[in-house]
């Protein structure tokens, strides 16, 4: 396609979606904070107990189908048989409302096997029916992801926040409002329950508005597969037992990549419960107090898992070209713009976890320990991001297998850790236990990953630029930050202005080392989201030198000279042959002797498809 650039730059489709993920979590953090303080932290474990049990079925029945069916769909992209990536698209969508409709019946009538407090079962039977509606939103981002663009997936995901944002805090408040004569488990109960109604509202304006971009883009769409008339149709029957060959291994490594939240949830419930015998109000309080410092640490996280999504197409397209040398160097790209980015944020949530936490949660009983508790599990953030980014890897590459043995081996050590120091030491550090526990699992999963990787591809990550400068330049900041931080809070006594002022300080301490010390180099710095407005700012800044390449003379210039004139003939062509411009294209093809039938299905709807589909189709945009 004349496109291909563009379509390539997944580092920047990354940024799109990495920065919606980021915008979403930050919605989700903000809307938290009068969302607790309506249902209070008991209220917030059996909203998370809940949710947690409703994430793990919906990791199993859809939550894989957006990858799953990218993958797949960017395979026919990749060869330009769009009927047959138009017919899996059907198919995926036959089969979640299938599975969809199983899994929600299964929550709603089997609650009480999923949680173990009682207080969460009417919460949980709110979410069953979102379970249905978002495999439908799954196919249909996964459709369009698969085309390499990730803005539509993005806008949709920020509405459904922010729709879960107003639906949650008002459907928490009026139902505590209708128990306000009941005792306080109940009143947290139904706040709970109001709570799970916000996530139900969002996914329903997300699967709206995708809806209503297939809608726009539905004519353009038939229009490819109308002129798709050299590729055979695969059947229905092939189509299906495909999907189930890939979405199964999908559904399978990432519902065990990410059951550690829930089984460590029902561990912690059930010791704390049957062997402790701890009140149910207090292990809810618990697991509230954990909760809140796992939701900040997925902030930076998001970045890993919109870099793997949007990985997934172009990796895919590039395996099954047979280039290994695209594969490998979209993978090179991937781990060290996460790896720049993860390991400064977990440094800054190490240091900065008490600050952080009251801005979001102000709930003082348990601010302390919150606090504590995240400055643990911020290391896991390195560990996640680079074990969310080698799964989607090995995944895109067709090692299915592998990510599913090395999670189950993950869950099955640390699960083993977890149970044993609960029962064998001190008990007033169990929630400890719980946090180590998670950082255990995302290391040994991100050893596991990275080995399989190095084997599969023949590849080994650059340490010095990618792990070494970034880790002693967030070293330096993490010492700047807390610096400038508690200087601040000491005169002015404000935590969000000092909080502010030493994040900033941070940031900037952080540009200027790992550009000084050549960690990232212009032409990389080129293909980030925002790239050149950093590139200008550290010249003005005089820490940026010119890329090597670029000061070759010479044979590059003459090169360069040569490039421009072949765009230059090719923007001609382009114009001269424009899809809009058919009716003179088909008189040329007349005085050129060609037939009529042969002129248009061989060399219009052959040559210049593509073209005009770049120029109009939203897709590709």
């Amino acid at each position: 396609m004349p496109n291909n650039k563009k379509k390539d730059s997944f580092i920047m489709q990354a940024g799109i979606l990495a920065s919606a993920g980021i915008i979403v979590r930050i919605i989700g953090l903000l809307y938290n904070t009068p969302l607790v303080a309506i249902i209070g932290d008991e209220g917030n474990g059996y909203y998370n107990s809940a949710y947690y049990a409703y994430s793990i079925i919906l990791l199993i029945s859809s939550y894989s189908i957006p990858s799953a069916v990218s993958k797949v769909i960017a395979q026919r992209l990749a060869t330009k048989e769009y009927r047959n990536a138009h017919r899996i698209f059907c198919c995926a969508f036959i089969y979640v409302l299938v599975v969809g409709s199983i899994a929600s019946l299964f929550v709603f009538f089997g609650a009480g096997l999923l949680v173990e407090m009682e207080s969460a079962i009417f919460p949980l039977k709110i979410l069953a029916p979102t379970i249905f509606f978002s495999g439908i939103l799954g196919v249909l981002r996964g459709y369009f992801q698969a085309h390499k663009t990730m803005v539509q997936t993005s806008v949709s995901q920020i509405i459904e926040q922010l729709a879960n944002a107003g639906a949650s805090i008002g459907m928490a408040y009026l139902l505590v409002q209708t128990v306000a004569d009941k005792d306080a488990t109940t009143r947290a109960s139904y706040g709970a329950a109001g709570g799970t109604m916000g996530t139900g509202a969002g996914v329903l304006a997300g699967l709206l508005f995708m809806a209503g971009v297939y809608a726009l883009n539905r004519k353009t769409i038939k229009r490819r597969i109308e002129r798709d008339k050299n590729h055979e149709d695969e059947s229905y029957k092939d189509i299906f037992k495909m999907i189930l060959l890939v979405v199964t291994p999908f559904i399978i490594s990432t519902g065990i990549y990410n059951v550690n939240t829930f089984l460590d949830n029902n561990i912690y419930q059930r010791i704390m419960m049957e062997v402790r015998n701890l009140e149910e109000a207090i292990v809810a309080t618990d697991l509230s107090t954990v909760a809140k410092g796992t939701k900040i640490s997925n902030i930076p996280i998001a970045l890993a898992s919109a870099m793997a999504t949007a990985l997934i197409p172009g990796i895919s397209s590039d395996f099954v070209q047979g280039d290994l040398k695209g594969v490998r160097g979209k993978v090179a790209k991937a781990v060290k713009v996460t790896m720049l980015i993860s390991i400064p944020c977990a440094v800054g949530l190490g240091v900065l976890a008490k600050p952080v936490m009251m801005v979001i949660f102000h709930q003082p009983e348990t601010l302390e320990i919150s606090s504590v508790l995240l400055s643990c599990m911020s290391v896991s953030v390195i560990f996640y991001s680079l074990s969310t980014l080698t799964q989607a890897i090995l995944q895109s590459i067709g090692r299915m297998k592998t990510p599913i043995i090395n999670a189950l081996a993950a869950v099955l050590i640390h699960a083993g850790v977890m149970v044993a120091m609960m029962l064998l030491m001190d008990e007033k550090y169990s929630l400890y236990y719980y946090v180590f526990a998670t950082v255990l699992y995302s290391f040994i999963l991100c050893i596991l990953n990275q080995i399989a990787v190095h084997r599969y591809l023949k590849y080994s990550q650059e340490i010095t630029k990618t792990f070494f400068i970034p880790v002693i330049a967030a070293g330096i900041m993490g010492g700047t930050v807390y610096g400038v931080y508690q200087g601040l809070y000491f005169l002015c006594k404000i935590n969000i202005a000092a909080l502010a002022a030493a994040i900033i300080v941070g940031a900037a301490v952080y540009f200027v080392l790992v550009i000084h010390w050549r960690a990232v180099s212009e032409a990389e710095m080129r293909g980030m989201p925002k790239g050149h407005m950093m590139i200008a700012i550290a010249k003005k800044m005089g820490i940026l030198k010119r890329d090597t390449e670029k000061k070759k003379k010479g044979s590059g210039k003459k090169k360069t000279s040569s490039a421009k004139k072949k765009t230059a003939q090719k923007q001609v062509v382009a114009k001269e042959k424009a899809p809009g411009d058919k009716k003179k294209f088909v008189d040329q093809a007349d005085s050129a002797g060609v037939g009529r039938d042969q002129k248009i299905s061989e060399k219009w709807d052959k040559d210049y498809l593509d073209m005009e589909l770049d120029d109009n189709y939203w897709l590709d945009d």
